[in-house]
């Protein structure tokens, strides 16, 4: 990995490591370099650079909800808001613990877009009416509860081999 200011490049072998770290974080530096035939103290050294540099912020498990017996609904909401106070309605939304993921769009208008979990459409409808809504700049709120889940994955580096490989093939 090279540094230059902000911004890092990373050459075939670090694409490499980060890919095998996707598949198992769990592997040893040992297990990875045998896979890569180098030196464990190489991918020590290079996973090292990645956190220290941020590019790796965090291990960490992925629980299927579904599969620990809890009750829990998903809910995808699209909050429509004034131009002026979508950053702030943002930065408080990122506060609850029952907004899982949290993002603007802007196409006709600004709008928030949050996955949002709960235990119930009680307790959904009580965080919407009492949490949401009452934000100053909050104009309009639609709320989708997902029924079914076909998928549902972070970005994979296997992602970008395959992006990269149609690209040379058009």
């Amino acid at each position: 990995m090279k540094l230059k200011g902000r911004e890092a490049t990373l050459d075939d072998l670090d694409w490499q490591i980060l890919s095998l770290l996707q598949e198992n974080a769990k592997q040893t530096y040992t297990e990875i370099g045998n896979k890569l035939n180098i030196a464990h103290s190489t991918v020590y050294d290079r996973i090292q650079k990645m956190e220290d540099f941020g590019l790796i912020r965090k291990y960490e498990v992925v629980v299927d909800e579904e599969k620990t017996g809890i009750p829990l609904i998903t809910a995808q909401m699209t909050i429509t808001t004034d131009p002026k106070e979508t950053e702030s309605i943002a930065k408080k939304l990122t506060r609850f613990d029952q907004v899982l993921e949290l993002s603007t769009s802007f196409s006709q208008e600004i709008v928030i877009l949050a996955k949002v979990i709960a235990h119930d459409q009680g307790e959904l409808h009580s965080f919407i009416a009492k949490s949401i809504a009452p934000l100053p700049g909050v104009l309009r709120i639609r709320t989708a509860i997902v029924t079914k889940k076909y998928k549902e994955e972070r970005f994979n580096l296997s992602s970008r081999e395959n992006a990269s490989k149609k690209r040379n093939n058009l």
